[in-house]
């Protein structure tokens, strides 16, 4: 593992990196991360932006990017919904999926070749949504007992919004868990699993990928797992006095993405 720590940004051929607290902060682009993309952009460097985020598609989450500042091709946008459809293709390919989540991940999982359906479903796959229904809940909760596998997109207990934090996929799990004794497979962050679809999609090798996250207990560890280069930047959770805390560390600590730009 030593030449782990001798890889420098500079040797780094593609670029994985988190979204929220990495890129943009409150909806607005982080200073600096609009001359990152440029500079991956102009370099010809492979690149993904990543999100546990499962409610929208990769063409809904360009738009989003754009009105923040930042210009993001959909192709380059990696999220947990399209990772999850990527995972339960290679299992089951032409499966039957009862889906309870929004347009991002419907849409990735019929684009992977899923029947989506609520008779005799081989998943119950629960993703993010902006209103859970109790009636949906208690269908999966039902279908799970009947033998349907548990899938969940990522394991994010809650998620922000103008009012304050909302449930999120992994508290609605937590409840179905209780309720039926079975624990969900995640597929999206920490599970390494997320970077290396992510890094499959782009032909990346770990020895010459890095990884950029502003979460040690998700991004840092993935990254970590996966044998990536870590970056970690404190424009979002983590912050400096945060690092001791944990018994692992990142092969790199910036204030922010734009202090990345002086190492490339």
């Amino acid at each position: 593992m030593s030449n782990v720590q001798k890889r420098q940004p500079a040797d780094i051929e593609c670029w994985l990196t988190d979204m929220d607290g990495v890129l943009v902060h409150e909806n607005k682009a982080v200073p600096g991360a609009a001359d990152l993309i440029q500079r991956w952009v102009d370099t010809s460097k492979r690149f993904l932006v990543l999100t546990n985020n499962s409610i929208y598609t990769p063409r809904d989450l360009a738009a989003r990017l754009k009105a923040s500042g930042l210009e993001i091709p959909e192709e380059n946008l990696w999220t947990s919904a399209l990772a999850t459809a990527q995972f339960l293709k290679s299992q089951m390919p032409h499966g039957r999926a009862y889906v309870i989540g929004e347009a991002g991940l419907t849409t990735a999982l019929h684009e992977a070749g899923f029947i989506l359906t609520d008779q005799k479903p081989d998943y119950v796959v629960l993703g993010e949504t902006r209103s859970y229904s109790f009636e949906a809940i208690t269908k999966a909760i039902r279908l799970i007992g009947d033998g349907a596998r548990f899938i969940a997109t990522n394991p994010d207990a809650t998620g922000p919004s103008m009012e304050g934090p909302l449930p999120a996929t992994g508290a609605i799990a937590a409840l179905i868990t209780k309720a039926t004794g079975r624990d969900p497979y995640i597929v999206g962050k920490p599970n390494p699993m997320m970077f290396r679809s992510a890094m499959n999609r782009i032909q990346a090798h770990s020895e010459t990928t890095a990884m950029i996250g502003d979460r040690m207990d998700t991004d840092i560890i993935a990254g970590m797992e996966a044998g990536l280069h870590t970056v970690l930047v404190f424009t979002g959770i983590t912050q400096p006095e945060d690092i001791d805390a944990y018994p692992f560390r990142p092969n790199q600590a910036l204030g922010s993405v734009a202090d990345l730009l002086d190492h490339l």
